[in-house]
């Protein structure tokens, strides 16, 4: 059966605020974006801000349409025509420190008229909002596809923020009106419906397209570092921004218990607020001779094919990609058990180890324990390829033409 025949050619549109974060929901979107052209689709990056790390990674077949969104006040021009919204959307508009994402509203509108997508796959909770709100403001006939890559309840739990905390309401909102919500793991998915007290009959889980080809080539290519040099200490891992989600503290203690064992090297790629913070702590702790925090890189996938043990010290997240691509470049992995994903993917203890959120002492243990019994590469790899940016693309696809 022929791409054609068994998808229809679509028009796609993607809807980000930008690519100015580091973090997995953008690697995320960009193999989506991969896997529908490699599928035959038309696809449009559509940004509230053409900005980011990841921009120069856009395959030149895909069209980028920059909103220009300047600050979220930009879109007041519409509100009389919101009707029932535009209340709500007023008391958006001026909270404190609005999400300039929500300027895009008029722009994005202007641009479903012109284009009518097919569909159009937004992320994270006020773009998703935004592509509702302009689909309802046009009545376009594009389908929206709305999809959430963190745990709802946890990220509310752990927000300093005023306007975390009231994203539910924002959901609680939109989502129902949004023709599918997708989770990237069940236990989002589980979380986000009892949390928004919504039933689920437009929920559905999707997992990440992570592995492919790309991914391989990447891990594959030489990479010049001093620490993976043959018959140098094991390297740790562990890649991600420097947020309260990702708990490096308790990775850093669980670090220097192990480093007491036996010699040990540390390398964080990513960058974030707590950057100094966990720099001091490091000095604290006095492990900065054996650990290194470089930044954000464009492939950390040369780093996860030589890398002795992937740890990820979350103790919450949506779907961890970089559980993911670990074990698809064969890393053995640890990993906090916390909601939602990591259990899923390791399927308990099967391809991983599995800790308590913020047990120093066990994750130092796990990380020994994994150092002197790893798992055979090819079983991680195999394991690794069931989140395929192929099958990930499929189930998109199929659930355009349900909703279609």
């Amino acid at each position: 059966m022929s791409k054609s025949e068994q998808f229809p050619s679509k028009h796609i549109a993607i809807f980000v605020r930008s690519f100015e974060g580091s973090g997995g929901a953008e690697r995320v979107l960009l193999n989506l974006m991969f896997g529908l052209i490699a599928e035959g689709h038309r696809v449009d990056l559509v940004m509230a801000r053409q900005k980011g790390l990841f921009l120069d990674q856009v395959p030149s077949e895909i069209r980028i349409v920059d909103l220009k969104v300047r600050s979220a006040r930009q879109s007041l021009w519409v509100l009389l025509r919101l009707g029932k919204d535009a209340f709500f959307w007023a008391r958006m508009l001026f909270s404190r420190k609005p999400h300039y994402v929500l300027g895009a509203l008029s722009n994005l509108a202007r641009y479903l008229k012109q284009e009518q997508p097919d569909a159009v796959i937004s992320a994270h909770d006020y773009p998703n909002a935004v592509a509702v709100m302009a689909r309802d403001l046009t009545r376009a006939r594009s389908r929206i596809i709305c999809t959430v890559h963190n745990t709802l309840s946890h990220e509310m739990a752990h927000a300093t923020k005023r306007k975390i905390k009231a994203q539910a309401v924002v959901d609680r909102r939109f989502y129902p009106r949004a023709d599918a919500v997708v989770t990237v793991s069940h236990g989002a998915e589980e979380d986000l419906v009892k949390t928004l007290g919504l039933p689920d009959k437009n929920f559905t889980t999707i997992y990440n397209p992570v592995v492919s080809e790309h991914l391989e080539k990447q891990a594959a290519e030489p990479l010049n570092h001093s620490w993976f040099r043959d018959g140098g200490p094991p390297v740790l891992l562990a890649v991600g921004g420097f947020k309260v989600a990702k708990d490096h503290e308790t990775l850093l203690k669980a670090f220097a218990l192990v480093r007491a064992e036996r010699p040990v090297r540390l390398l964080l790629l990513g960058e974030g607020k707590l950057r100094e913070e966990l720099s001091r702590l490091a000095e604290d702790l006095g492990i900065t001779e054996d650990l290194q925090m470089p930044g954000f890189v464009d492939n950390p996938y040369q780093y996860m094919a030589r890398a002795s043990l992937f740890v990820l010290s979350s103790v919450f997240e949506g779907l961890p990609t970089v559980i993911i691509e670990a074990l698809a470049c064969g890393c053995p992995v640890v990993s906090t058990d916390c909601p939602s994903g990591p259990k899923e993917i390791l399927e308990n203890d099967r391809y991983g180890t599995l800790v308590p959120m913020g047990d120093v002492p066990a994750m130092a243990g796990a990380i020994l324990q994994s150092l002197d019994s790893a798992q055979e590469k090819s079983v991680l790899i195999s394991r690794g390829k069931d989140f395929s940016v192929k099958s990930a693309t499929k189930k998109y696809l199929a659930l355009i033409d349900r909703l279609a």
